[in-house]
């Protein structure tokens, strides 16, 4: 199997952290920060990586990007995918999100000792990871912690980059600081056929509120009755494409956002158009595996019709904006 020369610089990184974690020392992000902000002060961020923000949506491929993305030599991601930094920052959630990291950090943390070595080292830097975004987290609203938290290690990356579906949720206001952020930033807003989307996202909320994380069929139908009730917000809104591209459209200069279908990341030119929109090398990215990849269950077929008329609004609102439209989109569209 070749290995891909990201994964030959990130096996150094973990390497390089485990003996610094199995001993007791957690690097955190404070020196980032004031390397930063004297690189700042003296004028030099026209030097710094593109900052990219993928937000979303939601089970769309933003995991699987991430990874092929994290992979790539001339990227530089951190291991925490989705940092939820401005939406914690907008309905103020930063001590929820303190626990959360806090929990999983000390969960990776017992793993290490007993582990392969190799295994131990990937556990080390995402301990590490957590432990620097923590020291971001302690100062509040900060963006240049967040920056150098971002852009720490880059080395000679030309990007780096915050993965976090959420933002597409976010107001204008709150989208127009992200984009007003120093240096060149750029956005990424994928999109899945929209029945495709809502039935995996159904999936996914199926299996987390089951006793036991399988998919139960009769409660995934229920959650998808409740969401075409208009009772599911959350699944509601996070496949609300029309709200989402408007707002983005809003705030964000033209050259600076990027709409690709969840489709063509694996069937067509996806990945080429992310990586010419980043100005990095071209990668194919490994199609055959999927990332958090939903239980196989069918929609049944009266549940899909319904879901179809229900979305009709988010196939139009699409095509009209962006015009070509993916296979499956079409067939979908014929179907309602």
């Amino acid at each position: 199997m070749t290995t891909r020369p990201g994964r030959k610089r990130n096996d150094r990184r973990r390497l390089g952290a485990v003996s610094a974690v199995r001993g007791g020392r957690h690097p955190v992000a404070d020196r980032h920060v004031r390397q930063s902000s004297r690189r700042l002060r003296k004028g030099l961020n026209v030097a710094a990586p593109t900052l990219f923000f993928c937000v979303g949506a939601t089970k769309a491929g933003t995991s699987w990007l991430h990874e092929a993305l994290s992979d790539h030599p001339e990227c530089r991601f951190r291991s925490i995918k989705e940092l939820h930094y401005f939406d914690a920052l907008e309905h103020g959630r930063i001590a929820a999100q303190v626990s959360q990291i806090t929990a999983r950090r000390d969960d990776l943390a017992a793993r290490i000792d007993g582990a392969p070595v190799l295994k131990a080292a990937e556990l080390a830097v995402r301990v590490q990871d957590r432990n620097d975004w923590l020291s971001v987290l302690a100062k509040g609203e900060d963006i240049d912690a967040y920056q150098a938290y971002v852009m720490a290690g880059a080395g000679e990356a030309r990007v780096v980059g915050d993965v976090t579906p959420a933002y597409a949720l976010l107001p204008e206001q709150r989208l127009q600081q992200m984009a007003g952020l120093s240096g060149d930033v750029r956005f990424l807003y994928l999109l899945r056929d929209p029945i495709a989307r809502l039935w995996s996202h159904v999936r996914m909320m199926a299996a987390r509120r089951g006793p036991d994380g399988k998919v139960d069929p009769q409660r995934a139908q229920n959650i998808l009755n409740r969401t075409l009730r208009g009772d599911e917000h959350e699944i509601e809104i996070r496949g609300d494409y029309a709200a989402a591209l408007t707002r983005l459209r809003a705030v964000i200069p033209s050259d600076r956002l990027l709409c690709v279908y969840y489709e063509d990341l694996f069937d067509g030119d996806g990945m080429a158009q992310i990586c010419d929109f980043l100005s990095i090398s071209r990668i194919s990215g490994d199609g055959a595996r999927r990332v958090h990849a939903g239980a196989v269950l069918d929609m049944p077929a009266p549940l899909r019709e319904k879901a179809g008329a229900w979305l009709v609004p988010q196939y139009e609102f699409v095509a009209r904006t962006l015009g070509r439209l993916p296979l499956a989109w079409q067939a979908n569209m014929q179907g309602v």
